[in-house]
């Protein structure tokens, strides 16, 4: 086979296979201009590399990895880089929120965990800022049951949250006598 035939054959397996490139490009951008751009730069790789392409393999894989290397050369290039010495590293440093989420989703598991009524009262009490007299208006119940539904709740949910208890206060005497 000549070096024209081959040039050729090249020539139209890369026209034949832009259309499922431009496909893939698409996959790995999400956006139409990226991926026309990225499909236009593995086709110039392609043709820079056409004698490293020995006829008779793969080309579809030959030319699919030319892209992907080239996609990721880009990710690379466009990727913001910042000395780790420089004040600007500290500025962009930012505390990992996992932790957060993580105990958020233990807390919010732990309230559904409560009695319905320690449950409501508890909410409407600590999110929704209602007094005690509210509470117990809107359940049809006194005070002092809402006062000790929340007090069950706050201690019900210590207890699924393993929080320790804090220590009790030191007794201190009312009133100090004072010896002659």
């Amino acid at each position: 086979m000549t070096t024209a035939a081959i040039d050729v054959g090249f020539d139209l397996d890369l026209k034949d296979i832009l259309p499922r490139l431009r496909i893939y490009a698409l996959s790995l951008t999400h956006n139409g201009d990226r991926a026309d751009d990225l499909v236009q730069q593995t086709a110039l790789k392609a043709l820079a590399g056409r004698t490293s392409f020995r006829a008779g393999t793969n080309f579809a894989g030959w030319i699919f990895r030319i892209q992907r290397n080239e996609f990721i050369s880009e990710l690379r290039r466009s990727r913001p880089t910042v000395e780790l010495d420089s004040p600007a590293a500290y500025a962009v440093h930012e505390q990992p929120r996992q932790e957060h989420r993580l105990i958020l989703r233990d807390v919010l598991s732990a309230v559904r965990r409560l009695p319905r009524d320690g449950r409501q009262a508890l909410l409407q009490s600590q999110i929704e800022g209602c007094s005690h007299r509210e509470i117990a208006r809107r359940a049809g119940v006194s005070i002092g049951t809402v006062k000790s539904r929340i007090s069950r709740g706050r201690t019900a949910l210590a207890q699924l949250l393993d929080v320790p208890r804090l220590p009790a206060a030191p007794a201190r005497p009312i009133l100090q006598t004072v010896s002659a």
